[in-house]
């Protein structure tokens, strides 16, 4: 019996910003829904009248669920009463979470377009980690290790350079190194810094799996040793073996998103911090 086809819908996200928050909440309810999906039309920067008419053609004419995170009072009450008069659902996403800082607080909202977005020091400290980041990948290490705030080892494909770039995203200054069995890693690494390790692990039949896709850029490697699972195996615990005698937490990332990953990275950190032995990360 074959399983029914998915069914779809339209689903606009009208932004007076870039659309991220909104992306982000619409992905994470649509996902609960394995048999219906939407078609996005992902309206950003919305800002003026003449914008805002013609997002409302645009939902005319594909017409479905409208989210929102737009500001300015007059836009938000255009495309609220449009909505209504198609009978379509329409909400401002943020209108909860509003809702419950104001009762909490005490004091009204100061509406601010893209206040996520402010070029504040965070943002730059953003900026400044990405620099860093793409400076010391693949193995490049600054001069003192003090500097970078984690440290990504991890055989070939474990996701070492994706990671370190979100990361970077979050604001932490992130070096990856490869781990590769009987090259030494780099001298520096064993000498007393503050900089957090992290060695980051996948099955092996992961790992052969992201080689033999990446197979044709890899024309100079003996491609039968690369996507070997034995090999593989060997190599994944050669760095099991070294995490071991320096105490370095493991990762493993077989079934995690890089935003996971991250996320999981940063709590290793955190209790590092907070005085809590390393262990691995189920």
């Amino acid at each position: 019996m074959t399983n029914p086809s998915p069914s779809y819908f339209h689903l606009h996200l009208v932004s007076d910003s870039t659309g991220e928050t909104l992306t982000t909440i619409a992905k994470a309810a649509a996902v609960q829904y394995a048999m219906v999906r939407p078609i996005e039309h992902i309206h950003p920067l919305v800002r003026t009248v003449k914008q805002m008419k013609r997002v409302l053609q645009e939902i005319e004419q594909a017409p479905g669920i409208v989210l929102y995170t737009v500001v300015n009072k007059e836009l938000a009450d255009a495309l609220e009463a449009r909505c209504k008069e198609l009978n379509l659902p329409v909400l401002y996403v943020l209108a909860p979470i509003m809702g419950m800082f104001e009762s909490y607080l005490g004091a009204p909202r100061t509406p601010t377009v893209a206040g996520q977005h402010v070029l504040d020091a965070s943002y730059f400290r953003r900026i400044d980690a990405m620099n860093f980041t793409l400076s010391y990948d693949d193995g490049r290490m600054p001069e003192n290790l003090n500097e970078a705030d984690i440290i990504l080892l991890g055989i070939s494909r474990t996701s070492k350079t994706p990671t370190s770039i979100y990361l970077a995203h979050r604001g932490y200054k992130t070096v990856n190194v490869p781990i590769v069995p009987n090259m030494p890693l780099p001298p520096r690494l064993m000498e007393p810094h503050s900089a957090f390790v992290v060695c980051l692990v996948a099955s092996a039949e992961r790992i052969s799996e992201i080689r033999r896709n990446r197979a044709e850029n890899l024309s100079n490697r003996n491609l039968d040793d690369y996507v070997d699972r034995q090999q593989i195996a060997a190599e994944i615990a050669y760095s099991r073996r070294i995490c071991a005698q320096n105490d370095w937490p493991i990762l493993d990332v077989t079934r995690r998103s890089i935003e996971e990953s991250a996320a999981a990275i940063i709590r290793l950190m955190q209790d590092r911090n907070e005085g809590v032995a390393p262990h691995e990360a189920l």
